[in-house]
């Protein structure tokens, strides 16, 4: 790859707007965080955490945190980055997913001091069953009549009108339903989530999302343009994610990449709101150009095997490696060469930051918020005009220097420590 000099320097970027910038972000609020009156919270404003027995003696306070799941996913290692930054002897994490399987955080959860816990999946036949879980469960979760949790924090939130209500019943003092996707699968499954997402906004005493598109799929437009939803965007160990180079000679040795070869990558669960088939398809007009190419496919999923059969029918079989879950992804971004991102939605997804922190050049869908669009490594472009014209792209700016581009993520609030501090507020109702 030839090497020239960057085209300009990153200029930071504010996100979050909407309309008349009305909606709220994190990063531009100068009082400390407090959480808005609801018809749940009745007339209590700002929420405070009222003292438990636990609480009491000084212990840290907990947050129960529900995912589908403990795997390495988007919502999943940004709570994860969460965790492993916050003052933990003031507040600590439990988890509650929707999953018997053992998960990818597992482990470090329990070594930081977590609890995991699991219910069962949604799945509408079972909702009397569901519903008695989550009354078990605070029930279980109580110390003379007073919950242990000062809050719970709903990422899943196809399913948190049902428990977050629960939650509060039970006496907890602060919900959270937190948007962390733009849109939904297809079929019956969408179908049930939007209608269990009708009226979330109400049925939770704070409302977060991760970007813009995310909060009007999740909340409504009314709740964004009302000052109701907040944005927290995804956020990361940007330094974690600085380009070195010799990180980078190492991984592709190890993973028998060729010094001069050019490296498509991609990190993701295979999903179908990833569309591998479509990267696929990409890379095979891109192979066509250099046969000396690699696809570098980080990531599991439901879809994963079908991926490689679609590889094997393009005969890229042996230009395609499947990395699986990693937890050193940031060694993957040193190996390659550009990120490409075609998903169909998105939240605000935390790999396109990180390919930028890496100073990657990234080419995203235009499905995906622009809020992502941080520096000028990024780039979007409509699905509708096919792979071709996206390998186009690809080649046309094939050739760049990588550049030191964690700063310019850092001082564009994407750094994990300011959403730790926004949190930490929260959840211990510093409001004032």
């Amino acid at each position: 790859m030839e090497q020239r000099k960057p085209e300009k320097k990153p200029e930071k970027k504010t996100a979050g707007k909407t309309g008349a910038g009305q909606q709220k972000d994190f990063r531009r609020q100068q009082a400390p965080v407090q959480a808005q009156p609801t018809s749940i919270q009745a007339q209590q404003a700002p929420v405070r955490v009222q003292p438990t027995s636990v609480q009491a003696q000084r212990a840290p306070v907990r947050v129960l945190q529900v995912l589908g799941g403990t795997g390495l996913g988007g919502a999943e290692s940004r709570v994860m980055d969460s965790y492993r930054h916050l003052d933990r002897s003031r507040i600590q994490f439990d988890f509650c997913v929707h999953t018997q399987e053992e998960g990818f955080f597992d482990k470090e959860i329990e070594s930081l001091g977590g609890h995991i816990y699991r219910v069962p999946r949604f799945r509408a036949v079972n909702w009397l069953e569901y519903r008695k879980a989550w009354k078990d469960f605070f029930r279980m979760h109580s110390i003379q009549g007073r919950p242990v949790y000062a809050a719970v924090h709903g990422h899943m939130t196809s399913t948190a009108s049902i428990y977050l209500p629960i939650a509060k019943a039970a006496g907890v003092p602060l919900t959270i339903a937190h948007a962390r996707s733009a849109g939904v699968d297809p079929g019956l499954k969408g179908m049930l989530t939007r209608f269990l997402r009708r009226n979330l906004g109400k049925k939770a005493d704070v409302c977060l999302t991760c970007s813009r598109l995310a909060g009007e799929a999740v909340f409504g437009k009314k709740m964004e343009d009302a000052g109701r939803v907040t944005t927290v965007p995804n956020a990361i160990d940007a330094s974690g994610f600085s380009f070195c180079a010799r990180t980078r000679a190492r991984k592709r040795s190890e993973l028998g990449i060729g010094e001069r070869e050019f490296v498509i990558g991609h990190v993701g669960r295979f999903g179908h709101m990833k569309n591998h088939a479509f990267l696929l398809d990409v890379f095979a007009q891109i192979q066509k150009k250099i046969p000396a190419s690699r696809l570098l496919l980080v990531g599991e999923g439901g879809l994963m095997e079908s991926v490689r059969e679609k590889a094997a029918s393009l005969g890229l079989s042996d230009r395609v490696i499947f990395a699986g879950n990693q937890a050193q992804v940031a060694d993957y971004y040193m190996a390659m060469d550009f990120f490409v991102f075609p998903s169909i939605f998105e939240g605000l997804p935390g790999s396109v930051i990180e390919a930028q922190a890496a100073g990657l050049r990234c080419l995203v869908s235009d499905s995906v918020t622009d809020e992502v669009l941080i520096t000028p490594l990024a780039e979007a472009l409509p699905l509708s005009q096919g792979a071709a014209a996206w390998a186009q792209r690809v080649l046309a700016r094939r050739d760049y220097e990588r550049e030191q581009m964690a700063q310019a993520i850092k001082d564009a609030g994407f750094d994990v420590s300011d959403q730790v501090r926004f949190l930490e507020r929260l959840y211990l109702g510093e409001g004032n």
